[in-house]
């Protein structure tokens, strides 16, 4: 036993010996073997529809919590090239006045990502990689617990390089940098100013890190609070993204509504709609899902039957002994996947021989919000070229709002869509189309306009007028050809019906619907913008003389002028019945001339710009300056009229009558009043009186100076002017001369200064015909008062004041009485009021 003891202890010491050796060599190896890489653990990805999307699992949360403080420690710290004060004053004072962009900047700058890997895969197909790498989508998901919103795209990535160059300086463009590079070999449709962008991310975060991974580089991450330095560093904590950017917003506590996840679909379909990569978002939603039953529940359930499980027992144990089925319950499970966002295609990109009627009325229900059966009335679809680029797509919709012209001038109604690379900027561009066509709904996509700027900047952009220019001449275009594709609106129509047979029944009536609708709108067009008058004015649809009921139009009116027509006729008023029955029209009417018929209030404006139309000039046929021709016997009959036109002038002298002439534009009616030719008409005046502020002082300016025309060939005038020869000093006859010019002036369309003088003399008049004393007065009244109902009224045993003041003999014992009564300090106020009513009785009140 000792014999082995010696060498058994001897072994186990060099044992021992050679332990500390062996854990020396295998710590060396694990040294050396320290800088070369190592694939960090793969996460098991189980997150849903789509594989490698922002996937975590416990290990990955516990790393992520762990990243900052451990990246702090190990990565470079740089220092912004801008001062954050500089920087968060130009993001949030000048460049953004609304924090929800902040989603669509990071949206518009992935999917620059993604354009760019795109482009490079054209010539060089292994640059995609493999898996889902080769998914060029956007994903969207939240945390709300940990107050992290992710945007995630698989774009072309950025080096650690790029992340310092990119997002270190203020308005660093990488995407400017590689167009620039990539210039000759082809259009890049892609969106600059990365810089400025992304940093709008600090409106609604404190804390952003920017996880990218590039085909060229490890993956990085660049992480900054916005204290005038970042950090970047190596990525060995988080997920490998294979290839692309992830955004990670730590964000506030007062933007927490960004959290939400129907915020954020508000956020991209306002914005991001019509990018052209799909948008994804990690969406929660309840369904009902059937479970089996509990055992308990099948008990009670069972122990618990009604009236009709009682009534029907019979046939239930027949079902049960045929076939017995697991009862079952539902209830409401959570779950989770992802959801496409912009499902609607940007059809402005695609050619419009391409895109159906059918597309366009999808594309107008959703750009309108309007998911009725009508379809737009017409709709252009162009692309402008030249020193500005754009695409457009402008519509017309099938029925104008209800509030379409309340606060025309002061409100901002702009139904037109401004986008950027199919990013949307505002919907609230003034400048894009005049006030008058804002009832067009549609949108322009440019190429050419800065993306990152404000709207007050934007709208300073020399291209928006440019753009404008272009938007105009297209609408009204699109109009025209509305008009022009109309059966009703050809002037040929046998040869329309021949030729377009089969679409007569869609597109008749079109155009007298849109005026109907709008036709407002082309007036107000008219009055505002001089520079699309005319264009304008061929637009223009009204009723006439000869139109029959129907529309008709300014080169119609001219088709169908008679030989020798030299002006417009027109006359403005409140119905077309009214104007049909005008004394003005009735020696227009004989002749055959054609007069147009205006009945809207904003006609008066209108027809105050629109002088002339194709070197016609537009007369109104109820002011002066009217010429029909000339008649041999005109000087004839101005001579033999001269005295009663002379006298009349004189006694119409207090009514402001400017003067008294001959009409050549009456054939039954014995007389009118018009108006100079650049006053009001009568028309004018009664709008301008309605007005709720008008000023009465004001407006005598712009009356215009009325002016009696008298028919030579009335027997009325013919008999007036045979008294005044005989008697100018005639009551009679100024009586009657007055009658009937204020006659005259109420069938012209005037107001009548003085209804109650105008009512005195028809009723003396009328007094005349049925042979009535002049002088007879209206009969009196009996104002005798019933002895019974005094009585009634005054109790027997009551002395009342109008008693005693009833029994006063005279006016001075009346009052003497109430004289009394003040004397004696008793009240005389009711004695008063009785003796004056006395008074009045008595007929002595004066």
């Amino acid at each position: 036993m000792r014999k082995w003891t010696i060498p058994s202890v001897l072994l186990l010491l060099c044992l021992l010996s050679l332990l500390p050796d062996q854990g020396r060599k295998l710590q060396a190896n694990a040294e050396a073997n320290s800088d070369e890489l190592v694939d960090p653990p793969k996460v098991e990805e189980k997150i849903g529809a789509v594989p490698n999307g922002l996937s975590t699992d416990s290990d990955v949360a516990k790393r992520e919590a762990e990243s900052m403080s451990k990246r702090r420690g190990n990565a470079q710290q740089f220092e912004f090239q801008a001062e954050v004060s500089r920087l968060m004053d130009i993001i949030i004072h000048s460049l953004y006045s609304n924090k929800d962009i902040f989603l669509r900047e990071l949206i518009s700058n992935a999917s620059d990502a993604l354009d760019k890997i795109r482009f490079l895969s054209l010539t060089d197909k292994e640059i995609l990689g493999e898996g889902d790498n080769t998914k060029l989508e956007i994903q969207i998901k939240l945390d709300k617990e940990k107050r992290i919103l992710s945007i995630r795209d698989r774009g072309i990535g950025m080096t650690k390089e790029d992340l310092i160059k990119n997002l270190g300086t203020i308005a660093k463009s990488g995407t400017s940098a590689f167009v620039e590079k990539m210039q000759t070999s082809g259009d890049l449709n892609l969106i600059g100013q990365f810089g400025v962008g992304f940093y709008s991310v600090y409106l609604v975060a404190d804390n952003v890190e920017v996880i990218s991974k590039h085909n060229d580089d490890k993956q990085h991450v660049w992480e900054s609070k916005a204290d005038g330095s970042f950090v970047v560093s190596e990525d060995t904590f988080n997920e490998p993204l294979g290839r692309g950017t992830e955004i990670r917003l730590h964000i506030r506590e007062e933007a927490g509504e960004y959290l939400e996840e129907s915020k954020l679909k508000d956020l991209v379909k306002r914005y991001s709609e019509f990018i052209n990569f799909p948008i994804y978002i990690w969406s929660t939603k309840e369904v009902d899902v059937e479970v089996p039953a509990d055992e308990e529940e099948e008990e009670s359930s069972e122990s618990t039957p009604s009236e009709e499980e009682t009534e029907e027992d019979a046939e239930k144990n027949e079902d049960e002994d045929a076939e017995k089925k697991p009862k079952t319950k539902t209830v409401k499970e959570t779950s989770q996947e992802w959801e496409l966002l912009n499902d609607v295609k940007a059809i402005w990109l695609r050619n419009p021989k391409e895109v159906t009627e059918e597309e366009y009325a999808k594309f107008y229900q959703t750009l309108a919000k309007d998911f009725s059966e009508e379809k737009p009335l017409s709709w252009s679809h162009f692309t402008a070229e030249g020193d500005v680029e754009f695409k457009a797509v402008l519509f017309v919709p099938p029925k104008a709002p209800h509030d379409l012209y309340e606060s025309y001038y002061n409100a901002n109604k702009s139904n037109l869509k401004l986008y950027v690379r199919r990013v949307f900027i505002s919907d609230e561009f003034d400048e894009l189309l005049p006030k008058y066509l804002s009832f067009l709904k549609g949108l322009v996509d440019s190429d050419t306009l800065p993306l990152n700027v404000s709207r007050e900047m934007l709208q300073a952009h020399s291209s928006l007028k440019t753009i404008k220019k272009k938007l105009i001449r297209k609408a009204l275009d699109m109009i025209r050809k509305l008009a022009e594709e109309d059966p009703d609106e050809s002037n040929d129509k046998a040869k329309k019906d021949v030729e377009k047979s089969d679409d007569d029944d869609e597109k008749r009536g079109q155009y007298t619907r849109f005026w109907n609708e709008f036709g407002k709108s082309i007036k107000l067009g008219i009055i505002e913008d001089a520079a699309n008058r005319n264009r304008l004015a061929k637009l223009l649809r009204f009723e006439s003389t000869k139109s029959d009921g129907k529309l008709t139009s300014l080169d119609q009116y001219i088709s169908r002028m008679k030989s020798g027509q030299k002006d417009i006729f027109y006359l403005t008023g409140t119905s077309k019945e009214q104007l049909d029955n005008s004394p003005f029209l009735e020696r227009l009417k004989k002749k055959g001339y054609e007069v147009i018929f205006f009945t809207d209030p904003v006609d008066e404006y209108l027809m105050q710009y629109l002088m002339d139309y194709e070197d016609k000039k537009f007369q109104n046929v109820s002011k002066e300056g009217l010429k029909l021709g000339k008649d041999s016997k005109d000087k004839e009959l101005k001579e033999s009229y001269k005295e009663l036109t002379k006298w009349w002038k004189g006694a119409l002298a207090s009514d402001n009558v400017d003067d008294v002439k001959l009409s050549n534009r009456l054939a039954d009616t014995p007389c009118v009043v018009v108006t100079s030719k650049f006053g009001w008409s009568a028309n004018m005046e009664k709008i301008m009186q309605s007005q709720t502020l008008s000023d009465s002082a004001k407006q005598a300016y712009m009356r215009g100076k009325r002016v009696l025309e008298i028919n030579p060939r009335h027997p009325i005038i013919k008999e007036l002017r045979e008294r005044v020869v005989k008697n100018p000093e005639d009551e009679s006859v100024k009586h009657t001369a007055q009658l009937i010019y204020q006659t005259a002036l109420m069938e012209s369309g005037f107001v009548l200064p003085d209804p109650k003088d105008f009512a005195s003399r028809i009723y003396s008049s009328v007094k005349s015909s049925l042979n009535i004393n002049p002088d007879a007065t209206v009969e009196e009244e009996d104002d005798t008062e019933d002895p019974a109902e005094a009585e009634a009224e005054t109790p027997a045993n009551e002395a009342t004041p109008e008693a005693e003041a009833a029994n006063a003999d005279s006016l001075k014992d009346e009052l003497r009485y109430v004289t009394r009564l003040n004397n004696e300090g008793r009240n005389p106020s009711t004695r008063l009021n009785v003796y004056i009513l006395l008074l009045v009785n008595r007929k002595i009140c004066h």
